[in-house]
């Protein structure tokens, strides 16, 4: 069976070295993760914060790793981190905010093994983000795991996705479950599938792990209604080897519908639902980004304690402990990748893969209703290969996801007549009046304008 366990205890850390060490250390600094080395640097709103190469490194046992296959799975590494093991290195992620794993070589397993990991936040020109006006803090901090598993199990290895999607459709009084996984190794098995409502089953399937998608139908669909009632249900599936489950997954999920439309806004399992929220950063004083679950959960009490009903996380992904919170607390998400400030013609690919993570990692979060493409992209103007890119991310959000709608944010400097605000199926604009010039009047007469010149949009 798949077990996963938490290594984030007892890493050294240095800040000097400048290669991944053969041998533990023994003149490195002690500390457990989430750690950033820019807590007290990266906050005073200046540029002169550390940015470079650090390393982490622990030793791990062999009876730590229990499967037949074992992977090391981080959370978030800001924004360049390289694996190594035994001194080998196994992976490069170039993305700070999005989950990627390494699997550990099964001819490389010693009583004890080094594992050392460096992750460097220097500048580059095709990496995202480079300019932005927020910390580009550096470090490992999020969680860091080794999950083990048999060597016929639910997939590892595409983009850090969870294995298994669930696409609810609501149809009526029933809503339509679309349930698929992804099994490496699947000759002779099956999957097993279970619905759940609380701790009861209410629905279940059986299909070949070879071709694992199926749809369950719930009547009397209980729907996630946002903050009125955010209700989730949860899908598990079993992987079955003779009579027996040897890997087992499970994601919530929520069933709802929404629309946006021109002159009507957001609506919401049939009904109007105005958005009226915050964005959000994950930072927190002396403790940059390496938060704990508590100050997760303090921003969410936070927002809604305004009567917040809508987010929008800037301007990267964000952790997986904060979408399961807005799924619980009815929060309508907006998500999106860091591809900010300046288009760099060297950053396609990047924007590409930090996308698929995005979408691949995410998808079951019923919260989340928009991926956005980019955040003041056009800010300098726009060219052909500028278009190109956010042209290749919309067909490819659509693709890989024709349940939710595209976005981006232009400034309010941006031509509203370009072809780049034409792009996303949803434009939203960051206006600045009342703050860097005018005054907040000029917000309405601007998007009455707005609405007069695009009415479709």
């Amino acid at each position: 069976m798949r077990t996963i366990t938490s290594i984030n205890k007892a890493w050294l850390f240095s800040d000097s070295v400048k290669e991944a060490p053969k041998a533990l250390p023994t003149d490195w600094v002690a500390l457990d993760l989430p750690h950033t080395w820019n807590g007290t640097d990266g906050q005073d709103g200046g540029n002169d914060y550390k940015r470079q190469t650090c390393y982490y490194c622990k030793e791990i046992e062999k009876s730590a790793l229990s499967g037949e296959k074992n992977y090391i799975e981080l959370d978030g590494a800001n924004s360049t981190a390289e694996v190594f093991w035994n001194g080998k290195s196994l992976i490069v992620h170039h993305g700070g905010y999005s989950r990627f794993r390494a699997l550990i070589p099964e001819n490389d397993i010693k009583d004890t093994n080094l594992l050392v990991i460096s992750v460097d936040n220097t500048a580059n020109d095709f990496v995202y983000p480079q300019v932005a006006d927020f910390t580009f803090y550096g470090g490992i901090y999020r969680d860091v795991k080794i999950v083990s598993v048999p060597a016929s199990h639910f997939d590892l290895d595409y983009f850090g996705a969870p294995g298994i999607m669930v696409t609810p459709v609501v149809n009526g009084k029933n809503a339509d479950v679309t349930i698929e996984s992804f099994v490496t190794n699947p000759e002779g098995l099956t999957v097993a599938y279970k619905i759940f409502d609380g701790e009861s089953v209410i629905a279940e399937a059986s299909v070949d792990a070879k071709a694992t998608k199926t749809t369950i139908t719930i009547e009397n669909a209980h729907l996630w209604n946002g903050r009125k009632d955010p209700f989730l249900y949860k899908s598990e599936a079993a992987l079955i080897k003779d009579g027996e489950a040897i890997d087992t997954i499970s994601t919530t999920f929520g069933c709802r519908s929404f629309k946006i439309d021109a002159n009507k806004g957001f609506i919401l399992n049939g009904e109007e639902y105005p958005l009226r929220g915050v964005s959000r950063h994950q930072d927190y004083p002396t403790k940059g980004n390496a938060l704990t679950y508590e100050d997760h959960k303090r921003d969410i009490d936070l927002i809604l304690e305004v009567g917040a009903t809508t987010i929008r996380l800037a301007h990267y992904q964000h952790s997986q402990v904060f979408y399961d919170l807005c799924d619980e607390a009815g929060l309508v998400l907006w998500a999106e990748i860091p591809y900010i400030s300046r288009h760099m013609p060297t950053g396609r690919e990047n924007t590409i893969s930090q996308m698929k993570e995005l979408i691949t990692q995410n998808y079951n979060h019923p919260s989340i209703v928009v991926w956005g493409l980019s955040n003041e992209i056009g800010i300098g103007g726009s060219d052909e290969d500028l278009l190109e890119n956010h042209r290749i991310l919309n067909d490819m959000c659509h693709e890989m996801d024709p349940t939710r709608k595209t976005t981006i944010a232009a400034v309010s400097m941006c031509d509203i007549d370009s072809p780049y605000i034409q792009i996303p199926d949803v434009v939203s604009y960051n206006h600045y009046f009342g703050w860097y010039g005018g005054d907040t009047d000029m917000n309405g007469p601007w998007f009455d304008k707005f609405h007069k010149m695009h009415p479709n949009i």
